[in-house]
């Protein structure tokens, strides 16, 4: 029995020096070690024994208690409350009831199903049912056991267990009895893989060290945003831009600035328009002058400054009107010197050739003409009624060409100019004299409005 006592002692020097720092749910493993008192008195038996609880507490008559470690038990935490544990027992039996006993051996054997009600508390109670075998001076019998106890937990790992244990014996020779155990209890198990303090079972991320506010993960930079949230889990940022640095203060993190280290504006990435014409300052040729993207932040150009830039411009050479896309319009009085002067260009008679002296007139409607460069405008001929219909009809067409290419040989756009002969079908005066049939046969450049 001495060598026994040793045994305990020195397991309870084992797992006291043994690192236990876990939290109590993280504990599965419980060993409580310590002594135990055995009393015959209170089983609800004949002298010299008595009733059920009778003197329950009377240590000095009833108790037998061997003055050394006498108990260990061993418990696996389940589920929900529910434990299981098996325990190991010695004594020495000098008080039998009421009667002294020669000192007879005691050992027992039990095994426990125990529910805690409460968990997590400094005062943790708890029941437990189960059986178990114990031997008085080496005749043993099989028990039924009720257990009641409480443990009080002085940190999160280590407490004082008390309890008693009714055991019921099966066979006649075996009485009944109460067992009462108290013990020092460590409670161990858990596992901290990363050591970061916290462990597995609560550890998110249990390979890693972290930090107990983000439940074991780590904030690698120290922002406060634990890195499997932060974007950029190597440099310190904000939580509104889940963990990235905004290093200019502009609102658009660094990741995503294409200037981080100068304000700007979100539209552009994070880079500054000093114009304010939105093209960013690094890609516009003229930062200070506002121009639209197109033209690479520089205003268009407008050579002649009539106000119609030139890529709009249709006579960007030539002040014009808005109105006319930058070309200037032909007015009225333009209007009536082309047709005064057309009207002055001779031919030869019955013919389409144009006289010689007919040069400088037809060089002033160029000139004109070429004032106007984006105008079109109809030629039309016209002749008296002197002759057959169809003959005046041809010649007025061929005259009306005549013309044209005259022009266009004079370096006017062939497009811009449209020729038509109308015969005698539209006089501006009368046929009967030689002075209105001399105004009747005549050309017209009239501006195409179309």
């Amino acid at each position: 029995m001495k060598n026994l006592s040793r045994l305990l002692a020195a397991m309870l020097l084992v797992l006291v020096c043994s690192n236990v720092n876990a939290q109590d749910k993280n504990n599965p493993w419980q060993i409580t070690i310590g002594i135990n008192a055995v009393d015959f008195f209170p089983v609800g038996e004949d002298f010299p024994q008595g009733d059920y609880f009778d003197e329950f507490f009377n240590v000095t008559d009833h108790y037998n208690i061997l003055p050394s470690l006498s108990t260990i038990s061993v418990s696996k935490y389940l589920n929900n409350g529910i434990s299981f544990g098996v325990a190991g027992s010695l004594n020495k039996i000098d008080k039998f009831g009421e009667a002294p006993a020669p000192d007879l051996s005691y050992y027992g054997l039990d095994g426990t199903i125990k529910y805690n009600f409460i968990e997590g508390t400094t005062l943790d109670p708890f029941v437990g049912v189960g059986g178990g075998y114990t031997w008085v001076d080496e005749v043993g019998a099989g028990t039924l056991n009720g257990t009641v106890g409480v443990n009080v937990w002085f940190s999160e790992n280590v407490g004082l267990t008390v309890q008693s244990s009714y055991k019921h014996a099966f066979e006649d020779y075996l009485s009944k009895h109460f067992q009462h155990t108290a013990g020092l209890t460590i409670r161990f198990g858990g596992t901290d893989t990363d050591g970061d303090g916290i462990y597995d079972k609560d550890d998110a991320c249990p390979e890693v060290a972290g930090l107990e506010a983000f439940n074991g993960c780590p904030d690698t930079d120290g922002d406060g945003i634990q890195d499997s949230k932060d974007d950029c889990p190597n440099e310190a940022g904000l939580a509104e831009f889940n963990g990235c640095p905004d290093t200019d203060g502009d609102g658009v993190p660094d990741k995503d600035d294409k200037c981080p280290t100068v304000a700007g504006l979100a539209s552009l990435s994070g880079c500054p328009d000093a114009d304010g014409d939105g093209v960013a300052d690094g890609d516009d040729k003229c930062p200070d002058v506002a121009g639209p993207a197109a033209n690479q932040g520089c205003p268009w150009p407008d050579r002649d400054g009539d106000g119609v830039v030139d890529k709009d411009d249709l006579c960007p050479d030539v002040v014009g009107t808005v109105a006319n896309n930058g070309c200037p319009e032909v007015t009225e009085a333009v209007r009536k010197a082309l047709n005064a002067y057309a009207k002055t260009i001779l031919f030869d008679t019955g013919k389409a050739s144009i006289k010689a002296q007919s040069g400088e007139v037809l060089q002033n409607i160029i000139d004109i003409l070429k004032e106007y460069p984006n105008a079109k405008f109809n030629i039309e001929g016209h002749t008296d009624s002197v002759g057959s219909e169809s003959l005046n009809q041809k010649l007025s067409d061929s005259r009306a060409n005549s013309v044209k290419d005259y022009l266009v040989d004079g370096g006017i756009d062939g497009g811009r100019l449209s020729a038509k002969g109308y015969g005698e079908s539209k006089p501006i005066d009368t046929n009967k004299t030689r002075a209105g049939r001399r105004n009747n046969r005549r050309v017209e450049i009239n501006l195409n409005k179309d």
